[in-house]
């Protein structure tokens, strides 16, 4: 059971990862220091759109509308911290 614990922890710091990765390249292209008609840098945005999409749309039908500013990398970023919590305090359970 140890290993599920560890497990659960891995893939919420892979989440993490990748919408970090996908906020940072968001203001990268933003601010035009990256450029999506690079093939490299295209694969790599479309990639990280269709893996964190589906975290990002029911989130994104909950809020509203901001201006342009998206809230949803946000409200995930918040969730994974609050599901670490969850998991460190429920720790025993799985030892």
């Amino acid at each position: 059971m140890a290993s599920l614990y560890e497990i659960l922890n891995l893939l919420l710091d892979v989440v993490w990862f990748f919408i970090l990765a996908h906020v940072v390249m968001s203001w990268l292209i933003n601010f035009q220091v990256l450029n999506l008609q690079q093939q490299f840098v295209g694969q790599i945005w479309y990639g990280l759109n269709r893996l964190l999409e589906p975290l990002y749309a029911p989130i994104r039908r909950a809020l509203p509308q901001m201006g342009g500013i998206d809230m949803a990398p946000l409200v995930v970023l918040i969730s994974i911290v609050v599901l670490r919590i969850v998991l460190r305090n429920n720790a025993a359970f799985f030892y």
